[in-house]
């Protein structure tokens, strides 16, 4: 998804995204190495403003994806969605000194740099997806997971197995005897 740059004034230019996954390289890795599957286009809406010597970029994109409980191993779906502001400069990014320590502000964590006369938002648009894609998925917040005996998921109902409160961190040793 690219941006004329000559199209970016100080007017908003706003850009509606409707995009198939497949031209992300990022989230189609993602669904290929099982971490989800999307279930539909990446669709969001993007400002651009030009402003004194940089552009704004202010969007939110979203798109409908299905995961794998980590608790009870149950397939849920959910929209992933996310709101952006970065701001581009023009030229390359500035090569400072690696000996010299600088401090960053918040608009310098929202920088990126672009050269030539369009801006690529492909990256930056996977970048934000990608950033709310959950590291261990849950269902819900309730979840209570599969029985570390039998397996059944505890969402649906109990099951028949004991109940002791069975410290799985030692368990390995139950039966261990120290003979002098």
């Amino acid at each position: 998804m690219k941006i004329s740059v000559d199209h970016i004034q100080e007017k908003a230019l706003t850009i509606e995204v409707d995009e198939p996954v497949d031209t992300f390289p990022v989230l189609s890795g993602m669904q290929a190495d099982g971490t989800c599957i999307f279930n539909g286009p990446v669709r969001g809406r993007i400002s651009a403003v030009r402003e004194y010597d940089h552009l704004r970029i202010v969007g939110n994109v979203t798109v409908p994806a299905t995961f794998t409980c980590s608790r009870c191993l149950a397939p849920y779906g959910t929209q992933i969605g996310s709101n952006f502001t970065i701001f581009f400069r023009k030229g390359p990014a500035s090569q400072e000194s690696d000996e010299e320590e600088t401090e960053l502000n918040d608009q310098d964590l929202v920088s990126a740099t672009y050269s030539g006369d369009e801006i690529d938002l492909t990256h930056e648009i996977e970048e934000q997806v990608a950033m709310e894609v959950p590291f261990k998925p849950l269902c819900s917040e309730t979840c209570k997971g599969l029985c570390p005996t039998c397996g059944i998921d505890l969402n649906q109902g109990d099951c028949s197995c004991g109940s002791d409160d069975v410290n799985f961190k030692f368990s390995a040793l139950k039966d261990f005897k120290v003979s002098r």
